[in-house]
């Protein structure tokens, strides 16, 4: 995929699906149901102050008839608690972050008896359109994991595998990031890096290419493999970065928006739904493509 746009063009064959939003009551957010609308990506059930929904519609001429319904919701926990429990029970398909905590957003998809949590981890997994480079590419876990052990981060190699073979990456490479190449006890990183690079190719982990540990710049470049002489399949032309703690993944994607002047779509992945997890200060553009990304993602 080269451009984040692609995710709108030729979308899989299947029902219209719906999406639950969860404090809709924004503009920005309003606005990409709007887009979303338009392009008959889905129906949407919108959950939060149904006036301010209503007139912000009216003013836009959009048919609140039409692949629309508006549930009141007087504070965000109810919001998140119906939205969610209609997921639950089959009434929409994914569910959508709107003007509301992610922490009150997230104790609704935990809930035991109304929540979409599995036994997989949950794990945010991010695609970037990047200015300058061909391809866009997949960065995992900025927001959910803090300090994942191997465990975990099996998990989250999965979940961002199934992201990438949804937007048509057949054979995904991941790239398990540490500061250097070589293991150092010293560095975690690196040993669970091997670790994981070691169960790929024993079959542990399937569907993708991973190798590890890489630095950053290995990763991504070609040129810098080549002068390090790291020969490898992933090495240069990684589709997956998967970091070692949150910190590091937070500085890449804010890094990536911020001086590079990267587009993001970003998808929680691990749930018996999709979630789309975006920031307060995302665009309606980014919010669409996250959007887009997420109906991807289902089965």
């Amino acid at each position: 995929m080269k451009q984040l746009k692609d995710l709108l063009q030729t979308m899989p064959e299947r029902n219209m699906p719906t999406v639950a939003v969860v404090q809709a009551a924004d503009e920005e957010v309003l606005t990409a149901v709007r887009f979303g609308l338009e392009r008959r990506l889905c129906q949407f059930i919108l959950y939060g102050d149904s006036s301010f929904i209503r007139n912000f519609f009216e003013e836009a001429g959009v048919d609140t008839q039409n692949g629309l319904r508006i549930v009141e919701a007087t504070t965000s926990e109810l919001a998140a608690k119906q939205a969610v429990k209609d997921v639950s029970n089959g009434v929409a398909d994914v569910v959508m972050k709107g003007n509301i905590d992610t922490s009150t957003l997230l104790k609704a998809v935990l809930d035991k008896q109304d929540g979409l949590r599995t036994e997989s981890v949950l794990s945010h997994v991010a695609l970037f359109e990047i200015p300058g480079r061909e391809h866009c590419i997949l960065l995992t876990d900025a927001a959910m994991n803090i300090a994942p052990d191997l465990e975990t981060k099996t998990s989250i190699v999965r979940n961002a595998v199934h992201v990438a073979k949804s937007i048509g990456i057949d054979l995904p490479k991941v790239a398990a990031l540490a500061a250097v190449e070589k293991v150092n006890r010293a560095m975690p990183a690196t040993v669970d890096a091997a670790k994981l690079s070691e169960m790929q190719k024993n079959g542990e982990i399937t569907g993708c290419l991973l190798d590890g540990p890489l630095a950053f710049d290995v990763a991504v470049s070609a040129e810098a493999a080549a002068q390090k002489n790291i020969e490898s399949d992933t090495a240069g032309c990684a589709d997956v970065l998967l970091v070692p703690t949150i910190e590091t993944g937070n500085a890449l994607y804010k890094s990536f928006i911020y001086f590079a002047g990267a587009k993001v779509a970003a998808v929680i992945a691990g749930a018996r739904a999709p979630i789309v997890l975006t920031s307060r200060s995302d665009t309606a553009e980014n919010k669409l493509f996250s959007l887009a990304l997420a109906l991807r993602t289902l089965q």
